[in-house]
């Protein structure tokens, strides 16, 4: 795995859904759960022109970053402002195929944190459904591993009520759910191979 860093051109917006569809296929091996989001996202990718715009009604591709502080191995989570859980930072692509520049200006701006490193390629792939306000659909969620400096304080912004680190055994009274936790584990995994 390699950290990437801004100002990196493999950060630097993207079109064309088959380079969205390359980051897909580059994310790293995973559980049988992860193995079956990336058949479902190609096939989804094959069928939806538009996956990566919001406009796309039975859902879009998204980026989201598994925030790690390096010397603790806590991982950021926000209590998101609208629906009042704990996540991991990320959102929509809204026509970015460059998924991990998504991943890493999701994070950027939801944390307040400088100089966050993306390491690539992906480490967990993830499909869930989200409601309103614009009706059910999915959320296909490419997802990174971020590294912060370490003893980084986060800052948020209008999307959070709340930031916290977290260590792995704390995630669970967090409320979190089973792709959290997974993508926790592969964040986890993937930290002790990556290099500059």
């Amino acid at each position: 795995m390699r950290l990437v860093s801004p100002g990196d051109p493999s950060l630097a917006p993207s079109g064309g859904l088959g380079t969205a569809r390359a980051h897909v296929l580059a994310a790293l091996p995973g559980d049988p759960t992860h193995e079956a989001h990336r058949a479902r996202m190609l096939a989804f990718l094959d069928d939806h022109h538009d996956a990566l715009e919001r406009s796309c009604a039975d859902g879009h591709l998204t980026g989201s970053a598994m925030v790690v502080d390096p010397a603790s191995g806590r991982f950021l989570l926000m209590l998101h402002a609208k629906l009042g859980r704990w996540f991991q930072p990320g959102g929509h692509a809204d026509g970015d195929a460059c998924l991990p520049g998504v991943a890493w200006r999701e994070a950027t701006e939801e944390t307040g944190l400088a100089a966050l490193r993306v390491a690539v390629p992906a480490v967990d792939l993830d499909i869930h459904e989200v409601g309103p306000p614009h009706g059910p659909h999915l959320h296909l969620d490419v997802r990174y591993l971020v590294v912060a400096p370490s003893g980084a304080v986060p800052v948020g912004n209008h999307e959070s009520l709340d930031l916290r680190w977290a260590s792995y055994d704390e995630l669970p009274s967090y409320g979190v759910d089973d792709g959290l936790l997974r993508l926790a584990r592969a964040a986890t995994g993937a930290l002790g191979s990556v290099r500059a």
